[in-house]
């Protein structure tokens, strides 16, 4: 058992509504607990603005806490004491006053295949030519369509359930989805195709916990302690500074892959062009306590290799539509 310098009290965690985000908090929840019983943790709810709007893709409607916004407002009033989020939406830059208190031990952070009933024979590489897949990730969008330019893409939203429910009516011939998601809701059954990095690189944080606190709140960040997985942690902070260098976001096709050997951390990272055609990608390692550097040394690089007049042509699409 950990112990903490912290009187009895009540700790309130915040979580989205959605099923993912409350098996997500209640698996945090029932860890503190193990550590922790002489605090009482509560969970509140909160619908954030991407759970609200589900029939526009999410990079037309910005991506700047999209799914945080409300929790961290929770957080500055004091309603809440930290957040539970997938790290993959949480923005690289955060409030003032709030902080990346931790980062839990990362499942696979792969993309999934899932496919329709009529398609379970075959993989990405054998789906018939126009054959629809749904992705709202433009991140995945570009890289698939890179590798297989005859398929057809359409958007999909909603949560994993109401994805899925498409999928089956026959909507889509498959969907992509994040492995992690379908694992943590006990769907794994539905994964079709593990799709490897050499075609999709994943988001920036996917398949870890981002637990966002008060800044100087030592009782809560004490706490969170006992969750903290270094490694993680440490892919996370290169994978975040990369992101956060090429002000990338869900609006920028950025996908991130990173191992750690030892003290050697090695990130790839890419980006690719809206309709796929460019894609610069570039790998780099070094001293996992110099993570942040990395990320910093990756964006620049690929910036230098071309990726700068990518991103120059989307913000500028960005900004005038």
């Amino acid at each position: 058992m950990t112990s903490v310098d912290t009187l009895e009290r009540t700790i309130r965690i915040g979580s989205r509504k959605s099923q993912l985000a409350l098996v997500q908090t209640y698996w945090v929840k029932a860890e503190l607990e193990k550590h922790f019983p002489e605090i009482d943790f509560e969970v509140e709810t909160m619908s954030t603005q991407g759970d609200k709007i589900l029939d526009v893709a999410l990079a037309k409607i910005g991506d700047k806490g999209l799914f945080t916004k409300e929790l961290e407002v929770g957080m500055l009033s004091r309603e809440i004491d930290f957040a539970v989020h997938s790290l993959k939406d949480l923005p690289t830059n955060l409030p003032e006053g709030l902080m990346l208190g931790c980062v839990t031990k990362r499942v696979d952070p792969a993309d999934a295949l899932v496919v329709n009933e009529k398609n379970k024979d075959k993989q990405l590489d054998t789906l018939p030519e126009g054959a629809v897949i749904g992705t709202s990730s433009l991140r995945r969008l570009a890289q698939l369509r890179h590798h297989f330019p005859h398929l057809t893409f359409k958007d999909v939203r909603g949560n994993v359930n109401t994805r899925l429910a498409k999928l089956d009516a026959e909507e889509y011939d498959a969907i992509i989805l994040a492995v992690a998601g379908l694992q943590r809701l006990g769907m794994s059954d539905r994964i079709h195709q593990i799709i490897p990095p050499e075609i999709s690189l994943h988001a920036v944080g996917q398949g870890a916990l981002g637990i966002e606190c008060r800044e100087g709140d030592t009782d809560v960040l004490e706490v969170l302690k006992a969750l903290e997985d270094l490694d993680s942690r440490d892919r996370a902070w290169a994978e975040r500074s990369f992101l956060r260098n090429l002000e990338g976001g869900c609006q920028v096709p950025i996908g991130v892959n990173t191992s750690i050997e030892g003290d050697t951390l090695t990130l790839t990272g890419m980006v690719a062009s809206l309709d796929g055609l460019r894609l610069i990608k570039d790998t780099i390692s070094g001293d996992r306590a110099l993570a942040e550097q990395i990320g910093i040394d990756l964006a620049n690089r690929l910036r230098e290799e071309g990726a700068g007049e990518i991103l120059a042509e989307i913000f500028a699409q960005i900004e005038r539509k």
